[in-house]
């Protein structure tokens, strides 16, 4: 079944929870300056796009937003986004190419209970990730809640969900007590392509016809195609060394040696 377009997924409420992940799941964010600096491209991109941001956390290799898209721009918002920070971490680790995928999960939400939900499993990834407890982690909308200004749109969120400060600290400890983080799954189908369909988009991207011949390529050349192939969405690892008829560990090496 194709996959249908995001013109075709639009939520009648404009509410998306939205992830985007790093290539080949590298840490994109190596200090705090690094994660202050993605809040500044978030800041820049609320104030052109006019959305609402209603919850967030930074994660070692990817990030959770919960948008209220006003405009219907989620494209464009993520798209900008995605560039302006790309740029910086290009530029701050001398690297080329890209750092998130092309393509974002997002997922509408359509009514109160899910909304809900996600903020708190969105809160709770950290913890869920085994990093440190929810409300002790710094990069995440959680703080925000309780504070008189903020990047992310509490006073907004309180009215939707028609909780104050307390009620809403308290359904985040009960959330805990039930460890709902640990049964709920707000992580978005993963894309996963078949060997014949993954094929297929690798002789388009790189206009072959014969896959197996990249094995007789130079070993540096050989390596930069095997990344770049790793950045089509779907393509495993393991997947790509069976097409190609390569150890995974000739993989696993190409991709250490073109990480930067």
């Amino acid at each position: 079944m194709s996959r249908s377009s995001r013109e075709n997924q639009k939520s009648y409420t404009n509410v998306y929870h939205v992830i985007l992940r790093s290539i080949n799941q590298q840490e994109i964010f190596y200090d705090n300056n690094d994660r202050s600096k993605f809040l500044k491209c978030l800041k820049l991109t609320k104030e052109k796009y006019q959305y609402d941001l209603y919850a967030y956390i930074l994660m070692n290799n990817h990030v959770h937003l919960l948008i209220m898209d006003k405009e219907n721009n989620l494209s464009k918002i993520i798209q900008s986004l995605a560039t302006s920070y790309a740029m910086y971490f290009n530029k701050k680790y001398q690297r080329i190419g890209h750092v998130f995928y092309n393509r974002f999960k997002s997922k509408e939400i359509e009514n109160l209970g899910y909304f809900l939900n996600v903020i708190r499993y969105i809160h709770f990834n950290c913890e869920k990730a085994k990093m440190c407890e929810f409300d002790k982690f710094y990069w995440s909308s959680y703080h925000d809640f309780f504070k008189l200004t903020s990047l992310t749109d509490t006073t907004r969120v309180l009215k939707i969900i028609e909780l104050n400060q307390n009620e809403f600290q308290y359904i985040h400890e009960e959330y805990r007590k039930l460890k709902g983080f640990e049964k709920d799954n707000f992580e978005l189908e993963e894309i996963n392509l078949d060997d014949k369909l993954a094929v297929q988009k690798i002789k388009e991207q790189l206009k072959i016809d014969n896959l197996v011949s990249i094995q007789n390529f130079n070993n540096r050349k050989r390596d930069e195609i095997i990344s770049n192939i790793l950045k089509i969405e779907g393509i495993k690892k393991n997947q790509l060394a069976r097409i190609l008829g390569v150890s995974e560990r000739l993989i696993y090496r190409a991709v250490e040696k073109n990480r930067n």
